[in-house]
């Protein structure tokens, strides 16, 4: 086999579904002649810092048991332009590749491999910023509208949900606690 992979995969909501991407990189780990080492899976924005299953993989760099990591997009791996090129130097300086399904392999030890990736770190970030402009402003229509976002006063829906199961199960003699 050739080069030992981690696929890595992140999802923003929980109603999002990763399957796409493993499925797409798992071809490509194929297609190439990878070797994958793990798959890594997580829902978690991409602005976000502690993301246990990309941790899991820099610890993978760390301990030099992989030479690549796979994502479909740069974005998917980090949104923030210094958490992007941080963890980039890191994977750099363990001699780790990361590769984008686009077929682009980001090497820090070249000036055009840092550039490169700044620029589309950026172009991350600046989209990231975008589409949360977007957001707040269909918000602020809504409720410029009359609509009443957010949960209602008493509603509970996770502990409605849930009540009926455990005192069924309390009632079978579970143990709480």
């Amino acid at each position: 086999m050739g080069q030992r992979v981690a696929i890595y995969c992140r999802v923003s909501t929980a109603d999002q579904s990763c399957e796409r991407q493993e499925r797409d990189l798992l071809t490509l780990a194929l297609r190439a002649g990878y070797e994958v080492v793990g798959i890594y899976k997580e829902t978690g924005s991409g602005a976000r810092l502690d993301r246990a299953e990309r941790k899991k993989v820099m610890a993978l760099a760390q301990a030099r048991q992989i030479d690549a990591v796979l994502v479909t997009e740069l974005s998917r791996w980090g949104r923030s332009t210094m958490d992007l090129l941080h963890t980039l130097r890191e994977l750099e300086a363990r001699r780790v590749s990361l590769i984008a399904m686009s077929g682009m392999a980001f090497d820090l030890g070249t000036a055009t491999g840092r550039m490169l990736a700044t620029v589309l770190a950026g172009i991350a970030e600046f989209e990231r910023d975008l589409l949360r402009e977007r957001v707040r402003s269909g918000l602020a229509a809504a409720r410029a509208r009359g609509k009443v976002l957010g949960r209602r006063p008493g509603q509970r829906p996770k502990s409605d949900r849930l009540t009926p199961r455990c005192w069924r199960w309390l009632q079978q003699g579970a143990a709480i606690g």
